[in-house]
């Protein structure tokens, strides 16, 4: 099975730094939006063994892989922020 590894972190990113957003409205729809903006902003790197999978987990836990994934959430987030594509206005909704 071919992965991407990337979305794994991608997701922890949003998971973490989500709380630091109160006017993130947080819907499925904005949580999609600021996971494929993160994704659309970082290098893919997929695996298709197990091997391949270890070794790219651990380049991947490096801060300084990690970085650049963290910095393209925060701006993911702040742009859906202020135009979300559900409507939600002034003040955060989740669902």
């Amino acid at each position: 099975m071919i992965r991407n590894l990337v979305e794994d972190h991608v997701i922890a990113a949003y998971e973490a730094m989500r709380p630091h957003f109160p006017d993130f409205c947080g819907c499925v729809l904005c949580r999609d939006d600021a996971l494929v903006f993160a994704l659309n902003r970082v290098p893919a790197r997929y695996v298709s063994s197990l091997q391949g999978s270890v070794v790219t987990e651990f380049n991947l836990e490096k801060e300084q892989s990690r970085a650049p994934i963290e910095v393209a959430m925060m701006e993911g987030l702040r742009k859906i922020s202020l135009a979300p594509r559900c409507g939600a206005r002034g003040g955060a909704r989740q669902q």
